[in-house]
This record gives C-alpha cells, structure tokens and sequence, in this order.
C-alpha cells in the first residue's frame, strides 16, 4: 500500500534563483509561493537550508513556504535538508511547479505519479526516496512550433503573456489554500 497525504506542513515553489528567471514559466512555483505568502501578509523570509523561507498562516494554522535556492535540477538538495531541519515527511510537502502537459493556465492538484521529464520534481523524488508527495501542477503549455521546451520554459514573459503568468500564479495559490485547509481533492488521488 502506498503513502497517502497528510496535512500539510511545507508548500514549496520551484523555480530558479535570480531576478532573470523570475518572470519566466519555470518559476510559477516561486511566483505562487510569493503570492501565498503575500495573501498571509507574511513580508519576512529568510535564508534557512539552502532555502528562502518564510512562515504563513494559512486556514488557521502555520505553514512552511519555501524556494530552494539551487537551480531547479538540484532543488531537491535544499528541500531535503530544510524537511530534515523541520521533521517534515514527504507526505507533509505541497511541491508547486510548472507542467507542459496541461494548457495554459490550468492549474490541478496531484498525490504521487510521474515525474513529466521535470528536472525538479526528479531531483526532489530522488533526494526523497519517493514520488508520494503533494503536488500543485500549473499548466504552461506546450512550446509553440520547434521551440525546445527549455528555451519556452525559460523565455522571459512580457505584455499579455506575462499577465497570463501572474494570473495563473493568483489561480495555483488558490489551488494551493485550498489543499492546505481542505487536503487532497478526491480526483487528485488516482
């Protein structure tokens, strides 16, 4: 028998440290980690395990946000050293993070599964021992023609795309509330 969910402890955003990444698809996680953050009025974040981290209370009780400061393929290093430091199990994390395999702006919670050929969510798997962790996909889309998904992924967003972005990270924090008061959607646990 698998793992299931349990309340959640610590909500971390993936995405890539440096103000040249910060409006680009790959930092959705970071972006909606800010907004929570932003919507608990928590304004202090500090450096803690190779992690920026602040606490939020968020449905009455305090939650962990975090954004490793490793580039996205080593994030689980930090996160793994910052779970050690703070007791939390796998099944205590909300990893929020972008995925090409859903259109733009969806955003859909997920326990366990793949991994989509997602650089952080293998570190975090491999760092952990175990893909049974919470998720909050936030759907980007697939790259236009011939782009590589990585030029598309990191590509700096302006004017319309980069209003999508900011609304799509206001929808995954929502998402995100939502999973920290209520758990798991049922549907996002096949």
């Amino acid at each position: 028998m698998s793992a299931r969910p349990k309340e959640i402890r610590l909500v971390c955003g993936l995405g890539n440290p440096g103000p040249e990444y910060e409006h680009t698809r790959h930092n959705i996680g970071f972006a909606t980690v800010d907004v929570l953050a932003e919507r608990a009025g928590t304004r202090y974040w500090k450096s803690e395990a190779g992690c920026m981290v602040a606490r939020a209370l968020i449905g009455g009780r305090e939650v962990i946000l975090a954004k490793p400061q490793d580039f996205m393929n080593t994030s689980g290093g930090p996160l793994s050293k910052l779970m050690r430091q703070e007791h939390v199990t796998p099944a205590e994390i909300l990893v929020v993070h972008d995925e090409v395999d859903l259109p733009a702006g969806e955003v859909r919670a997920k326990w366990g599964g793949g991994l989509n050929a997602h650089n952080g969510l293998r570190s975090i798997a491999n760092k952990l021992g175990t893909r049974d962790f919470s998720r909050v996909r936030c759907g980007i889309g697939r790259p236009p023609g011939k782009m590589q998904v990585a030029d598309y992924v990191l590509r700096e967003l302006k004017g319309g795309f980069l209003d999508e972005f900011l609304i799509l990270a206001q929808d995954a924090t929502s998402l995100c509330e939502q999973v920290v008061r209520d758990g798991m959607p049922a549907d996002a646990l096949r």
